[in-house]
């Protein structure tokens, strides 16, 4: 077939062959790919309110980024043929991670109170490592400038900011309303915002009911 081809790109990452350290930096780019694949495993198995809306926060983060891009048409810093028609201001990936780091990192603070202050302070030391690492991949494979880096990071930690606050003050107040809705109940999604320590809830509850049922099985074996 005659005529131009475009790539998809979406794992598609470059790399000087023989570097290992920038085969790390390669894999470690391909994160907000196994970040989207975990809040959709997530949300199929806990079909909670809250997880949904962080989603929707983080696909609207990304819609942004691609409506800024096609304004601002920035090149990249070094041209290949799988992206030559896309642009670099600012980084999608900067963007992503940044907004993915802080509002967990606000969600660990202010939404975990049983949590201890160490556990919360090393959960968010490890986000800050990990987003930190795949910003730094993006220059150092030469995808994107510091500035586009750097202009990424900004807006996505701006949107996280203002997403979170939206949802704590706005959605989360309405969250027992909808999870009442016959949608929510057919679809069976809950709301688990004024729950302190999910974890410890759904471990409690599962043992109480495994007891429960090991009880029944016992006496219906004795009648």
């Amino acid at each position: 077939m005659e005529g131009e081809w475009s790539s998809f790109s979406l794992t598609h990452v470059e790399y000087p062959k023989g570097d290992i350290y920038g085969l790390v930096l390669a894999i470690l780019s391909l994160l907000p790919l196994a970040i989207i694949v975990g809040f959709i495993t997530l949300i199929f198995f806990r079909r909670d309110l809250h997880t949904i809306t962080f989603f929707v926060g983080q696909l609207g983060n990304e819609v942004l980024n691609m409506v800024l891009k096609k304004v601002i048409r920035e090149p990249r810093p070094m041209r290949r043929e799988v992206n030559y028609n896309e642009w670099g201001m600012p980084s999608s990936h900067s963007q992503f991670v940044t907004f993915f780091a802080l509002y967990s990192a606000l969600f660990i603070l202010f939404r975990l109170p049983a949590t201890k202050l160490g556990h919360k302070l090393g959960l968010i030391t490890f986000l800050t490592g990990i987003a930190s690492g795949v910003i730094y991949s993006r220059i150092y494979l030469m995808y994107h400038t510091l500035s586009q880096v750097g202009w990424g990071a900004a807006i996505g930690g701006a949107v996280a900011l203002v997403w979170f606050l939206t949802t704590v003050f706005v959605y989360v107040p309405l969250f027992p309303y909808i999870s009442n809705l016959r949608i929510c109940e057919m679809l069976l999604i809950k709301d688990t915002s004024l729950i302190p320590n999910i974890l410890w809830f759904e471990y409690k509850n599962a043992r109480l009911e495994a007891r429960s049922r090991v009880r029944k099985g016992a006496s219906s074996k004795l009648q």
